[in-house]
């Protein structure tokens, strides 16, 4: 994305950490949590290899529409979810983003890999804005423990942290406001 080099390293680790973090999660023996651990993981890494500033790598053309396909299959997953589970909206939206970043991407001249502006719709673009925007403040605002261990309580496993998971989703808002504002 366009934007300072060490803004743009800063969001490779935030996003890269967070999809670390999220294979953790994969492992917990909550079935429901394992699944959205895997989209979360998919996304964390896929907004860290788009947010490579292309002073140091800039991939081949081939790769924006292989990302737009990844990430379209994901948002078909997350529309079929949503059915009967609603809080998978949020899982749609923001693969759905990801495939428009990818689609303006692809769109952009390859000697302005990180073109910033005249790519895409900028209602689009100002949408996913102002719904991102909301959902971090909101996450932020709701980003309080959880569960307090106390006395003869077992803490819950890393993979299993309630507030983990949410702090995992907030810095992925985060860092999709950040890609968004390149735009």
């Amino acid at each position: 994305m366009h934007g300072p080099v060490s803004a743009a390293w800063l969001l490779v680790a935030l996003c890269a950490a967070t999809g670390a973090y999220c294979l953790l999660r994969m492992r917990s023996e909550v079935e429901e949590q394992r699944r959205a651990a895997g989209g979360e993981a998919l996304m964390g890494f896929g907004m860290a290899a788009m947010a490579v500033p292309a002073a140091v790598f800039t991939p081949p053309r081939w790769t924006w529409p292989v990302y737009a396909a990844v990430f379209g299959v994901a948002a078909l997953r997350a529309l079929w979810a949503a059915r009967s589970r609603p809080h998978h909206l949020h899982h749609l939206v923001g693969t759905s983003a990801m495939v428009y970043m990818s689609a303006a991407m692809a769109e952009a001249p390859p000697a302005e890999h990180h073109v910033h502006g005249g790519i895409g719709l900028p209602l689009v673009t100002g949408a996913l804005l102002v719904y991102f925007t909301g959902y971090v403040l909101l996450s932020g605002a709701r980003l309080v423990p959880a569960a307090v261990t106390s006395g003869g309580t077992v803490a819950a496993r890393w993979g299993d942290r309630p507030e983990l998971a949410r702090a995992c989703r907030l810095s992925m808002g985060i860092g999709m406001v950040a890609m968004l504002l390149t735009m």
